[in-house]
Parts: C-alpha cells; structure tokens; sequence
C-alpha cells in the first residue's frame, strides 16, 4: 500500500493523466489567438477613457463646505462647553387600539417601524422650568440649562413644528413627544 502513495507514483500517474510534451492535441494546451479573445464588450467603436467632467458653477463664497456636507444640529456642538450630558431615554410609541390588541385587524407589530412617535425623557436635576432652552429640529434634538447639555441626533425624522413637550417638576424630567415622518410610513398605517 506504501508503494501505491509514493511520490514515484504520484508523478507517472500525473504524466500519465496529462502528457508533458507540446504535441498536444488538446485545444485547451494551444495558445489563444487575438479573435478568440473577443467577448460583447468589443462590439463597437472603441470607447476614449476621457473623463466627463460636469461644469461647476463658481461660488464667490469662501466657504469649505456645502450646506448640504455638514450634519444637521453641528451648529449646537461645542466641543469647549463643560456642562455633562444628562441622562436620557428614547422610546418609540405607537397608539395601539382594542382592534389591534385583540383582533389583530391592523398592520401593527411590535417593532419600531409601526411606532408613531418618539418619546424623550430628559434628566434634569436640579434645574427649574424656566432655566431650560429646548430647540428641535426635523433631525436634532437640542436641550441646554445652566447644568446641563444635551445634542442629541434623533433616529428618525420628526415633525419639529408638531411635538410636545412636558416638565415634571416631581423627577425633574422633561418630555418631548415628537411625531415620526419617514418616507414609508403610509406602510404600516
């Protein structure tokens, strides 16, 4: 069995199966000739690799970026500002029915995508109503009082023009109820 594998063997076997002489007959072993090579993308005039440039229009201003590179809500960082970042939560709210509840008559599931609006519970110890500056925009979420700092860029567009929100002196929360507007909503309505 040892003579079988052996490396004397192995090679006549391969000689055996593929000659090593140029004679071959097989047309896999000649060479490839320039019309063979042809394929779809040779039909045709040859293509110039110019490349097409569209015309820019030349700004007179001396601005780095466009408006539409920098991220919404960049306006209210400040990487100097030392006030800490509240503590936070994000939950998604839907408003569910006895219809969807019981009888399942509706698209609605448990997932964030069925989910109305979006709920935020800001931490604010310490801090009074009138101390707080709260500005939302469709994508951003700005809260600032005299302790605390919060930018918070929200998972969803939201209507900035129609939320809520509520202080709860008691904890010393704020809450902001913002309606969601994603592009596919009309889904899972």
């Amino acid at each position: 069995m040892s003579d079988f594998m052996s490396g004397d063997t192995l090679g006549k076997l391969a000689n055996l199966l593929k000659p090593a002489d140029d004679n071959s007959d097989d047309d896999d072993d000649q060479p490839v000739s320039a019309a063979a090579k042809l394929g779809p993308a040779s039909i045709g005039p040859t293509k110039t690799s110019e490349p097409k440039t569209k015309p820019t229009e030349k700004k007179e201003s001396k601005d780095i970026w466009d408006e539409d590179e920098v991220p919404e809500g960049s306006e209210f960082e400040d990487l100097n500002d030392p006030r800490p970042q509240p503590e936070y939560d994000i939950i998604f709210k839907q408003a569910v029915s006895t219809e969807d509840m019981f009888l399942q008559m509706s698209n609605k599931n448990p997932t964030s995508s069925s989910c109305e609006d979006i709920v935020v519970k800001i931490q604010l110890p310490g801090t009074k109503k009138n101390e707080m500056d709260l500005n939302v925009t469709d994508k951003f979420l700005d809260c600032r009082s005299p302790k605390f700092k919060l930018g918070l860029h929200l998972p969803h567009p939201v209507d900035s023009k129609n939320g809520t929100a509520k202080w709860d002196g008691d904890k010393e929360m704020l809450v902001v109820t913002l309606r969601m507007k994603r592009e596919l909503d009309f889904l899972n309505q």
